[in-house]
C-alpha cells in the first residue's frame, strides 16, 4: 500500500468518525445485544453515537486492567468500568479528537455514578500504543518542524518519551470493530503492539468484521468502504493467523455470525469475536 493511500484511509476514518461524534451514523453499526443492566448508567448521547459490531465486555473480569482499542465515545469503556470494580481500571485509546471529547464529556458524571474515577481516555494510534499523540501535538505546537534540524529534534524528543501504554501492563485488550480500520501496512504492527502491552497470561477479546474472501484492491481503494468497516476487513483465516504468528495461544472465534452483515461484490462481511491468550512464560503441555 502506498503512503498516499495510507494517508487517504486515515483521513477518511477521522472524517467519518468525527461526523459520527456530531450526529448518529446508523450505517456504521451492526445489530448487537448488549447487557441492558450495564447500559442503564450510560448517558443517552454515548449510546446514540456508539458504533460497533459486537460486545467484548462480557470477557471483562473483576480487578482487570482493560485496554479498549478505538474506544470512540466510551461506551464499552464505561460498561467495562462497572465490571472491573473498584480494584480495576479501564483505558480507552482513540486517535479522533471529537470522539475523545465525547467520551471525556461524561467522565466526571460517570465517576460519580461508579463511585470512583477508574476510566481514562488517551489519544493514540492503536497500531502504535507507545506514541502519546497529545504530548506530540503539544510538542509540535511549540516546536514546528520547518527544516531538517527541526525534524531531527523532533525524532530525538520521541526517542525520550515513555510509552503511552507500558509493556506488560494490561490484563485484557478489547476492541469493537476498529482493527479493520488500520491500514494493511500496519496491521502486523497492530497485533504485535497488543502482544507487547499484555501481561503474561493476558487475554484478548476483539469484536471485528472479517471477510470470507480476500478483499480486492479496487474495494480497498474506496475510502467510503474502508471507513465503513468493510474493505479493510481481515480475511477470516488471516485474522486467526495474524494472532497466532504474533505468539498468541488459544486463538479462536468465540462468536461467529452465521448471516453476513454486508455482501459486497459477492464477498461476505460478518461480525466475529476473536479471543486469544498471551503465554505466561511456562511450558505449554496441551
Amino acid at each position: 500500500m502506498s503512503a498516499s493511500l495510507t494517508g487517504e484511509h486515515t483521513q477518511a476514518v477521522l472524517d467519518r468518525y468525527s461526523q459520527g461524534a456530531r450526529a448518529t451514523q446508523p450505517s456504521l453499526c451492526c445489530p448487537v445485544n448488549y447487557d441492558s443492566a450495564l447500559l442503564k448508567l450510560l448517558p443517552q448521547e454515548i449510546l446514540d453515537k456508539d458504533y460497533g459490531c459486537g460486545d467484548p465486555s462480557r470477557h471483562v473480569r473483576a480487578g482487570d486492567t482493560v485496554l479498549d482499542l478505538g474506544s470512540g465515545g466510551g461506551k464499552i469503556c464505561y460498561m467495562a468500568a462497572q465490571l472491573v470494580g473498584p480494584q480495576g481500571r479501564v483505558i480507552g485509546v482513540d486517535m479522533n479528537d471529537d470522539m475523545l471529547a465525547l467520551a471525556r464529556k461524561y467522565q466526571a458524571e460517570m465517576a460519580e455514578k461508579l463511585g470512583g474515577d477508574r476510566v481514562r481516555f488517551v489519544k493514540g494510534y492503536i497500531q502504535d500504543l507507545a506514541l502519546d499523540l497529545e504530548a506530540q501535538d503539544r510538542w509540535l505546537a511549540d516546536h514546528p518542524v520547518r527544516a531538517h534540524g527541526d525534524l531531527a529534534a523532533f525524532e530525538a524528543w520521541r526517542e525520550r518519551q515513555r510509552p503511552l501504554i507500558a509493556d506488560a501492563s494490561v490484563d485484557l485488550v478489547i476492541s469493537n470493530c476498529v482493527l479493520n480500520l488500520v491500514d494493511d501496512a500496519h496491521k502486523r504492527q497492530l497485533v504485535r503492539e497488543i502482544f507487547r502491552v499484555l501481561k503474561p497470561g493476558g487475554r484478548v477479546a476483539v469484536s471485528d468484521i472479517v471477510s470470507d474472501e480476500p478483499v480486492p484492491a479496487g474495494l480497498k481503494a474506496d475510502p467510503t468502504l474502508w471507513s465503513g468497516c468493510i474493505s479493510g476487513a481481515f480475511q477470516e483465516q488471516e485474522f486467526l493467523q495474524a494472532f497466532t504468528h504474533a505468539g498468541f495461544l488459544a486463538v479462536a472465534y468465540d462468536q461467529w455470525d452465521a448471516a453476513p452483515w454486508r455482501v459486497v461484490e459477492g464477498i461476505e462481511f460478518r461480525s466475529v469475536i476473536l479471543t486469544a491468550v498471551k503465554g505466561a512464560g511456562t511450558p505449554c503441555l496441551d
